[in-house]
């Protein structure tokens, strides 16, 4: 034992008593403190370091569960029947360490009960005809590739007319509130909240997959990515945001390493992701997570366009001073 760990020392008014550093930690547990210089690597690590790891969801292997639950589990019981997304590293509602998604299913002439919450969420509809999503009065006609809002505390339902089901994907910001303990549902008092048919194309929580499709088309480049952003540039919340981005066949996105985690869904074509460096190959309808601080970057498999769908807790960090890319001049980190 170092003469640094021990000691003679007065306790309890006896002298001679040998003291350790051993002992001084068991005894800590008694006065509800820790050391810190125990957890200080941990606590203050050199590198940003996620929980949660690098991940694909097989849209062909879920959707088959996600239709059985169609036929056993009714509107009534699940209330929003979903599948959430889950990273194999962490527990629900995880999909990221910041970031939550969901394959979420209504079946014909369903309705799935009004309610509203804290959360904010964006939905990517992957397929069907004949859904709808009613936002504070608002009923929004749901089409293939579109994204819809759900702004925070807004009252919605969501329903189906015709045959077939309607699948879509949710994107939330579910895990912020295990670390904000304020998060909470109220249910309206009826099935469905009173709305309005509204025109998409003019609403301010639709973008549809027409109008973005054709931007990124129009823009020059065998990679291009173009953001989700209300009509006066600001992000779509203040914890979430979204893009979507086109690759060429036969090319590649730029390599990225920030602190963003994202979501990935692809709307088409098929590819792979490098993260880390390990080879994650994805194809159309899967979904994919890039966990924050790991370096990512995106091929497609030669044959066709791809394009992808991403929503990402971008914002949040921005606005709390905590986002990074790899390479920027670290200098301008710095706060006044």
């Amino acid at each position: 034992m170092s003469t640094a760990q021990t000691k003679t020392s007065v306790t309890n008014g006896i002298k001679g008593t040998t003291d350790s550093a051993e002992q001084l930690i068991a005894e800590l547990d008694a006065t509800n403190t820790l050391p810190l210089w125990m957890q200080m690597t941990k606590l203050n690590p050199p590198s940003p370091n996620p929980t949660c790891i690098p991940y694909v969801w097989s849209y062909d292997y879920i959707k088959p569960y996600l239709l059985r639950a169609g036929d056993l589990i009714s509107e009534k019981q699940a209330e929003r029947r979903v599948l959430m997304l889950i990273n194999p590293a962490r527990e629900a509602p995880y999909t990221t360490d910041t970031v939550y998604a969901g394959l979420q299913l209504v079946m014909p002439n369903e309705t799935a009960p009004a309610h509203r919450h804290v959360a904010f969420a964006m939905r990517f509809i992957i397929e069907g005809q004949g859904g709808f999503t009613a936002v504070h009065g608002r009923r929004i006609a749901m089409q293939r590739g579109d994204v819809i809002l759900t702004p925070t505390w807004n009252y919605h339902d969501h329903g189906k007319d015709g045959s077939g089901p309607m699948i879509w994907l949710d994107g939330l910001d579910l895990p912020l509130f295990r670390h904000f303990p304020v998060h909470f549902v109220q249910h309206y008092t009826q099935t469905r909240y009173p709305a309005e048919d509204v025109d998409t194309s003019a609403s301010p929580i639709v973008f549809p997959w027409a109008k973005m499709q054709a931007q990124l088309d129009a823009a020059e480049g065998s990679w291009v990515s173009r953001p989700y952003k209300k009509a006066d540039g600001r992000d779509v919340s203040l914890t979430l945001g979204g893009s979507a981005e086109r690759l060429n066949k036969g090319t590649s996105s730029p390599s990225v390493r920030e602190t963003a985690s994202s979501v990935y869904h692809v709307i088409s074509g098929r590819g792979y992701s490098e993260i880390e460096g390990k080879k994650y190959e994805w194809k159309q309808g899967d979904t994919f997570c890039v966990p924050s601080w790991h370096k990512y970057q995106h091929f497609t498999d030669g044959s066709e366009t791809v394009y992808l769908y991403r929503f990402d807790d971008k914002p949040m960090l921005k606005s709390l001073g905590f986002y990074r890319v790899e390479g920027e001049d670290i200098e301008s980190l710095v706060s006044e």
